[in-house]
């Protein structure tokens, strides 16, 4: 019987899906990263189905949908009783669970969900900050923590991290995450060990070596659609955090050398983890499943926008990334084009245990698929978010059909042919009848919502879109 596996999750904040080299990003470089696939299987069309992070990663815990358990948007101070978490259950079954970085978002900030053990940091002024209280005994004095440099948490400028490079928030994750398999985990059992990120969430401070190296490079423009609007007079005076940006000259540049800078130092400290003398696989033996994904994207100036929360690919399409032992047939450098999200690790996992996928669960185990079984997979993904206008998106990866709630403004793209979204057809004769048919999956998919976004019929705009379901809303 084969010993069960160990697996290491390393998940990165706000990484669009194009940020690698194996994606074909013209100048970020991601070797380590890419290596995961290339020693497996890249899943090229990974959606975060409500794109910002504390429903994005209440769907990893949970492996369900949006609308399963009932988060649509951003909010940190909303009890969850949750259902059986993949932590939670692989603890059950005899697993070590152990997370270490970024928080997993969730309220109340120290509750475990499953995990035998958080070493975290949940950003602001909580109290919950292990990374702060490193720093405070490592930096010198009046250092100001992770925002010392005055940058903050969803500003576009940007500037090199003001400390020494060991300092850095991605340096301290993966040394913490180093302390678990050489002197934390317990040696009789096998371990699940996440190692989470806050690059390439801003602020835009990586290390100066890695700012310096995209200032010098020829970087892409952003990409504008023929729909995009840009920002009011230009967006001179907006906030360096809002959402509807005009990013130009020594802006564009610093803020993009900023963001892939962020990437490129996670991909050199992911080395640190996965080297072959004394990385993961020597410390067990070559019997750990490595994960790498991300819990939504980040529009980077594209469209004129900027940050998440839309169904776009910049924000809504994420990496995923999987290797392991050969007795799981990943193969060497397979790219999967079918769409999957986060919903599906939780069963994948579980499968590759050994272990029964309880029935909450949403994802399906991308297992068949690794290993290429006959399996019915889905047809398409749903993409939602509450937020401004609030919207709704289905893509198979191959075509994209989006509603706004509040105005019913639709939206269709082309992707084999339009991977970046420039040209809307949704008024184009010739797109008529596919715009006919992903109209209709979504009145069928939103029928029985509680909203009342569809009667069956047709889809109902300008109905109140809050970020919490009426079911997962916490008795008082």
């Amino acid at each position: 019987m084969n010993e069960r596996p160990n697996f290491l999750v390393i998940m990165t904040e706000q990484h669009r899906g194009d940020c690698l080299g194996s994606d074909g990003h013209p100048a970020l470089l991601t070797p380590n990263i890419d290596n995961i696939g290339g020693a497996g299987v890249r899943f090229s069309r990974c959606y975060s189905t409500c794109p910002v992070c504390v429903p994005a990663r209440r769907s990893f815990l949970s492996g369900q949908f949006p609308a399963t358990h009932g988060l649509l948007s951003n909010s940190n101070m909303e009890w969850w009783n949750a259902p059986p978490t993949l932590p939670g259950v692989l603890g059950d079954a005899g697993y070590h669970t152990y997370w270490v970085g970024r928080s997993m978002h969730q309220y109340p900030p120290r509750k475990r969900y499953g995990f035998d053990h958080i070493v975290s940091y949940g950003g602001g002024t909580n109290n919950y900050n292990d990374y702060d209280a490193w720093l405070d005994r490592a930096a010198p004095e009046g250092h100001g923590g992770y925002y010392g440099t005055g940058v903050m948490h969803n500003d576009w400028t940007a500037r090199p991290w003001h400390q020494d490079e060991p300092l850095h928030f991605t340096n301290w994750v993966v040394s913490e995450a180093l302390h678990f398999p050489r002197s934390v985990r317990d040696t009789s059992c096998p371990f699940f060990l996440v190692a989470s990120f806050l690059a390439a969430h801003p602020p835009l401070v990586p290390p100066a070596f890695y700012m310096e190296r995209y200032l010098r490079m020829e970087l892409p423009e952003p990409v504008m659609g023929n729909w995009a609007v840009p920002p009011d007079n230009d967006g001179i005076g907006d906030d360096v955090s809002a959402q509807r940006v005009k990013l130009t000259g020594e802006m564009l540049r610093s803020c993009h050398a900023g963001y892939y800078g962020l990437i490129n130092h996670v991909d050199d400290q992911i080395r640190r983890l996965l080297n072959p003398v004394d990385g993961i696989d020597r410390m067990t033996g070559n019997n750990t499943v490595v994960i790498f994904t991300s819990d939504h994207g980040e529009m980077l100036g594209d469209h004129y926008l900027w940050r998440k929360s839309l169904p776009y690919e910049g924000s809504a399409r994420i990496p995923l990334l999987m290797r392991g032992p050969n007795r799981f047939g990943f193969g060497r450098g397979v790219v999967m084009d079918e769409p999957v999200g986060l919903e599906d690790i939780m069963p994948t996992v579980l499968d590759m245990a050994g272990v029964e996928i309880p029935d909450p669960v949403d994802g399906q185990s991308l297992l068949p698929l690794i290993q290429d079984v006959d399996v019915q997979w889905r047809r398409h993904i749903h993409i939602e978010c509450t937020g401004a206008l609030g919207n709704h998106a289905l893509t198979d990866g191959k075509e994209k059909y989006i509603w706004f709630v509040k105005d019913g403004r639709e939206q269709f793209f082309d992707l084999t042919q339009d991977p970046r979204e420039c040209h809307d057809l949704i008024a184009d004769p010739v797109a008529a009848d596919r715009v006919f048919y992903w109209r209709n999956l979504l009145i069928e998919e939103l029928k029985d919502r509680p909203e009342g976004f569809s009667d069956g019929k047709r889809l109902i705009a300008g109905q109140p879109y809050s970020t919490v379901l009426p079911h997962a809303v916490k008795p008082q």
